[in-house]
């Protein structure tokens, strides 16, 4: 079956917005903006990233945050610090957090009541910022331990993703599937085969239904990650209308209601 131009989507998200990173959240929103044609993608926010950045001390970077969210900006919230403050990692999550991130699987770890906290905290925070609800998460790193994941199924949130999926917390009903194309720029290794993936994505992902790019403010230092990044966001939206990851859950939503 052929799915329609209306239904396929792209999601394009800024990951780690916070006041640490202010001047290159700006950059990489104008960027944006000009390429998909106006606010028509997501952030992620952090509300104190690394513990040195809290939103509420911030009140010039609220104000933007609520400016992005009236103009449109999908605002989901990234974790409390983005900080992985474990030590004790075993088995495959030791894997992860040695191999997949720096230090930043926050979630990857955290028992149910402690991943609670933060969620709760995390929301409060972002919703005061905003002065609107906040229904989506994603985890820092999308490292997720089995007391986030039961945490989040409680918590309300109507959308969450990792590197592979987008689901809904409270019945894991998978609202869309396939890879992240994302960059990476901590190494001249993990430079080039970031470029090296996404060239590959930019045409063995094209007939996925929903297509996911994410940006990080480390990617500003890249001349060639960002013309990588051009040139993916402008080959992806051939075909796509931008959405936002509330989207999906309201598509599923209507489906079911149809039925």
């Amino acid at each position: 079956m052929q799915i329609s131009n209306r239904s396929r989507r792209l999601l394009v998200s800024i990951h780690d917005v916070s006041p640490a990173f202010e001047d290159r959240v700006d950059r990489l929103s104008e960027r944006l903006t000009d390429l998909l044609g106006g606010a028509r993608f997501t952030m992620l926010v952090v509300p104190d990233f690394w513990r040195k950045a809290p939103l509420a001390r911030s009140p010039g970077f609220q104000r933007k945050l609520r400016r992005w969210s009236q103009d449109g900006v999908e605002m989901l919230l990234h974790g409390w610090s983005h900080r992985d403050e474990s030590t004790g990692h075993k088995g495959l999550a030791r894997l992860k957090a040695n191999y997949m991130t720096a230090r930043e699987g926050e979630f990857l770890a955290l028992s149910r009541e402690e991943a609670t906290q933060r969620l709760r905290e995390g929301r409060a925070a972002l919703e005061d910022a905003l002065g609107r609800p906040v229904t989506g998460f994603v985890a820092p790193a999308w490292l997720y331990g089995d007391g986030a994941r039961e945490a989040l199924a409680d918590e309300g949130f109507e959308v969450a993703e990792d590197h592979l999926r987008v689901w809904r917390p409270s019945d894991g009903r998978i609202l869309a599937r396939g890879p992240v194309i994302g960059w990476a720029s901590r190494s001249r290794f993990r430079l080039a085969s970031s470029l090296a993936f996404a060239a590959l994505a930019r045409h063995a992902l094209k007939r996925l239904p929903t297509l996911r790019i994410a940006l990080h403010p480390g990617d500003q230092g890249s001349p060639a990650l960002l013309e990588s990044i051009d040139r993916t966001v402008r080959t992806s939206l051939a075909g796509r209308r931008c959405g936002r990851y509330g989207d999906l859950a309201a598509a599923l939503d209507g489906a079911s209601a149809g039925r």
